[in-house]
């Protein structure tokens, strides 16, 4: 299996925790969802990385590019939780 992969997802799981308290206002997600987005902006930072040039390919995000997509990724589940509720 590739490391690469590992450690993206514990990394996501890290940042999805630190995402849910850095972003303001009242998070309708669980803890379960704000991992499971941590974990997406981990592989979403890797990508975005990845397409600027910042990484290789096999390495994965680092801890910054990691919790960037995963506050951006949280804030678009803001935006479509909240367009729903309203």
């Amino acid at each position: 299996m590739n490391h690469g992969i590992i450690m993206t997802i514990i990394i996501g799981f890290v940042i999805g925790v630190i995402a849910k308290l850095i972003m303001p206002g009242k998070d309708p997600a669980g803890f379960i969802i704000t991992v499971l987005i941590g974990i997406a902006g981990s592989f979403f930072g890797t990508f975005l990385g990845r397409a600027i040039g910042h990484y290789q390919d096999g390495q994965s995000a680092g801890f910054l590019m990691s919790l960037l997509g995963a506050c951006i990724l949280l804030g678009i589940y803001h935006l479509i939780t909240r367009s729903r509720t309203v």
